[in-house]
Order: structure tokens, then sequence, then C-alpha cells
């Protein structure tokens, strides 16, 4: 049995499907963890929830974490595009995507997905969330906010129980997730950016095995699509 954790694929279906199905050859005795993102920006927004279903439906212990942009779009699923933080190329994608004219007929399957995901995960050695936590807040585990959007924040590790801290949601460079990893950091940001491949240290997507600390690294295979460079 593995363990593997990725972060924020984005509409990148075709290269999450080749990292899990080619590179981890997921077996159905692993365990995925995915940190949320599934969705926005990226080509495929609907090929990344549809692998994931589909691996679920096969008895794949695939276990799935919400993300802002998740949250984004159920939220757009009620209220309309007016939710979205998104481009008009980049908004016009996902309708195009889904096959809809309007964000409020996002097919039920695909909110109700989305509905059900839990803000974090605690497992026996990993805590594992989308953004972050605010050591700030009494109860890290019910800021829903810091959990899905926090950045640059200070981690009390006599809080998570000197557990090791997973996340992505900040792009982060190629290099710098290898350093943090080959230094068996507490915390490691797993975001390589994957959907930005207009930028050299970016353009990647990584999935880290739990137990060995290997990183498995797949380039973007879904470009082109028009995407803003990560400023």
């Amino acid at each position: 049995m593995a363990r593997y954790a990725i972060s924020d694929i984005h509409g990148c279906a075709r290269t999450f499907k080749t990292l899990v199905l080619e590179q981890l050859q997921l077996k159905k005795t692993d365990e995925l963890y995915l940190l949320g993102d599934y969705v926005n920006k990226g080509p495929d927004s609907k090929g990344v929830l549809d692998f994931i279903i589909h691996l679920q439906k096969q008895q794949y212990q695939v276990y799935c974490l919400r993300g802002n942009h998740d949250q984004m779009l159920l939220k757009a699923a009620s209220k309309g595009e007016s939710a979205l933080n998104l481009s008009e190329p980049e908004k016009e994608m996902v309708l195009q995507n889904f096959g809809m004219q309007d964000f409020r007929k996002l097919p039920t399957t695909y909110a109700r997905f989305i509905d059900s995901l839990p803000y974090y995960l605690e497992l026996s050695d990993y805590y594992l969330v989308h953004a972050g936590f605010d050591f700030h807040q009494d109860d890290l585990f019910r800021d829903i906010e810091a959990m899905l959007n926090i950045r640059n924040y200070n981690v009390d590790w006599n809080r998570l129980d000197n557990k090791r801290l997973l996340h992505g949601h900040t792009p982060t460079a190629l290099h710098a997730i290898k350093k943090s990893v080959t230094h068996q950091n507490a915390r490691v940001n797993l975001d390589a950016g994957c959907v930005y491949y207009k930028n050299a240290a970016y353009g990647n997507l990584v999935a880290l095995d739990l137990d060995t600390n290997l990183l498995n690294i797949q380039c973007n295979l879904d470009r082109p699509y028009t995407v803003r460079r990560k400023s």
C-alpha cells in the first residue's frame, strides 16, 4: 500500500490522469489524497471531476478536500458568475467545458460532489488542508476561510500534535518544493503551479509519497490554452 498527496489540479485533466495512471500506477490498495482546487483556470475542470468520481466509483481509495476554487464554483452555482474571481476568458472556458450557458446550471452531480468535501483531514502522521490554518484562532478547524485561503502563516506545531502539514493553494517553484521535500520539512506546499505553464518556474503537477517522501513530477500536458501568467 502506498499513500500519495496531490494539490491544485485546476482543470488539467490530462496531466492529472497521466500522473495517477502512468507514474503512480494507482492501485485499489493505495490511498490518494487530493488537496483541493480541481476546477477553474485550466481547460478541463469537468474532466478532472469526472476522473475523481470514476476512481471512487471503482472503489479506489481517493479522499478529496475542498479548495477555494471548488468553493467558488459551488457558490456560482447558486449566485451566478459574480461569485467567480476569474477573467472573462477563464469563465467562458469553464462554461464551455461543462456545456453550460449559465453557472447556475452546473449539473447537480458536480455541485453535490463539491458540497460533500471536507476542509481538512487528519491522518496518524499528517494534517492535510488546502491552504492552511490560522493559528491565532481558538479553534483551527472551524475557520473555513483560513483553510481555503490563508497564506503567509506561521505554524504552531504543538497545536498540530507535531504532525507533518501538507497543503497547496500558493503556486511554488518546483525547485523550492524539491528542496522542502529533500530536507523533509515538517510543512510542504505541493502546489507546483501546474496550470501556469507559461511561467518557467511552474507548469508541473506533483504527487508526494507520504511514506517514502518521494516526489513524483508530471509536467503540464494540457497546454496550450489561454491562461494569465502568474505574477
